[in-house]
């Protein structure tokens, strides 16, 4: 079994490389606001481990934001933060 080579020149080879590197940087980057992702109503239920009169009751309170299409009910995960975030209650044992 016998290999072709291929030869670049020093330009080529560093545009080639140049563009790998963008690449590689593009697939390890995170995403610019994972909190904007967007879970159903069955995901908050079981995320918070609530019922659905809970989730239900809070959206009536104005406790948690969310967005409704037709019958389907979604929350933004940074508003899923920012409830918990609104009700936390810091340790006062020592």
């Amino acid at each position: 079994m016998y290999m072709d080579a291929i030869i670049l020149s020093k330009e080529q080879f560093l545009e080639f490389s140049s563009k790998l590197n963008e690449i590689s940087d593009r697939l390890g980057s995170k995403p610019q606001n994972p909190s904007e992702r967007f879970v159903d109503n069955q995901e908050f239920i079981m995320l918070m481990k609530i019922s659905k009169r809970t989730a239900q009751a809070w959206r009536d309170e104005g406790k948690i934001s969310f967005s409704q299409v037709g019958a389907k009910i979604y929350y933004k995960l940074s508003d899923v933060e920012e409830l918990l975030k609104n009700h936390y209650r810091k340790s006062f044992a020592k």
